[in-house]
């Protein structure tokens, strides 16, 4: 007999997914009969799979996708057929219409859990409210901590225990000033010339002129550059790594994932809902919610443990 099939459905940026992971972790080992698919963006889907957290894959940007979102579209025949094979199908999905759902229905899927992906303030913490309808399922999540191990482990070819740093985010809002972060970085490399530094940037620092300022500002230091890298390659970097430093942001949440302690500046938004439950993550919270207003005093006081922690 085959084994039931599950599948789940998640879209999102990187951190909406990684804080979804307990709640995917918890029907892997509820379930570890089941065969778990999930459905959603390659290079985020790519970390859970290599991670060991799903069986299979499959892509939300496959042309055939957008007619679930039309009420009584004409479907293709292996779209049906994908769909009907799973015994359950859990969908965190933004369906405000439930345009998905009725298709669902007509397809005949089996059994259909609709689970939000709002996360909502004075509800908890974002992976026990992104966990809560599985409750449906006699599931209750105890630990919220995102974690992604990956086998076998990489080692960085340098010779000294590399401190990362993420000088953005999805929200110029949520980052600290990028001149504060290049005279962080050069602080480092004096005072703790054991350290290896690693700049982080995405597509997001490049089209704000993030990553070109810490180039020019880093320009006289000795540094790895870990730009526009997959996620799983950036993945197991970072899991190498001995620190992280950055802010409420999808590679902080990566970088918490993986077991790196993490010094992550919080001010727009709530460290109670958002950061990482993972233990080896430190938040600073700019209280005024402006990052403007945190000085390096203040950064520098609340690193210098976290070099005493990892040296």
């Amino acid at each position: 007999m085959a084994a039931p099939k599950v599948l789940v459905i998640r879209g999102g940026a990187i951190g909406d997914f990684i804080l979804t992971l307990p709640a995917i972790r918890m029907l892997r080992e509820t379930l570890p009969l089941v065969q778990l698919e999930l459905l959603g963006y390659k290079g985020i889907l790519d970390l859970a799979l290599r991670a060991g957290l799903a069986d299979t894959t499959r892509h939300l940007e496959h042309g055939s996708m957008a007619k679930l979102f039309v009420p009584g579209a004409v479907l293709d025949e292996a779209l049906i057929d994908y769909f009907r094979s799973f015994n359950m199908v859990i969908s965190y999905l933004y369906d405000p219409d439930g345009y998905f759902r009725g298709n669902m229905e007509r397809i005949g899927v089996k059994t259909f859990l609709e689970a939000s992906h709002r996360v909502e303030p004075g509800k908890g913490h974002a992976a026990e409210q992104l966990a809560r309808p599985l409750e449906k399922l006699a599931m209750f999540l105890e630990d919220p901590a995102a974690r992604l191990t990956f086998e076998p482990p990489l080692v960085l070819p340098v010779s000294r225990p590399v401190v990362a740093i993420h000088p953005g985010s999805g929200s110029l809002k949520k980052n600290w000033p990028v001149e504060r972060w290049i005279s962080t970085g050069h602080e480092i490399a004096r005072s703790h010339p054991g350290f290896q530094l690693a700049l982080v940037t995405g597509e997001a620092e490049l089209e704000r002129g993030i990553t070109a300022a810490v180039v020019e500002g880093w320009r006289d230091l000795d540094y790895l550059h870990w730009d526009q890298l997959a996620l799983t390659d950036l993945a197991v970097r970072l899991a190498a790594s001995a620190a992280f430093l950055g802010h409420d942001s999808g590679i902080g949440h990566l970088a918490a994932a993986v077991g790196l302690p993490c010094l992550l500046l919080f001010g727009p938004t709530d460290p109670a809902v958002w950061a990482p439950r993972n233990p080896g993550v430190k938040v600073l919270l700019e209280e005024s919610g402006d990052l403007a207003f945190l000085t390096e005093t203040e950064m520098w006081a609340h690193l210098a443990p976290l070099f005493e922690q990892v040296k």
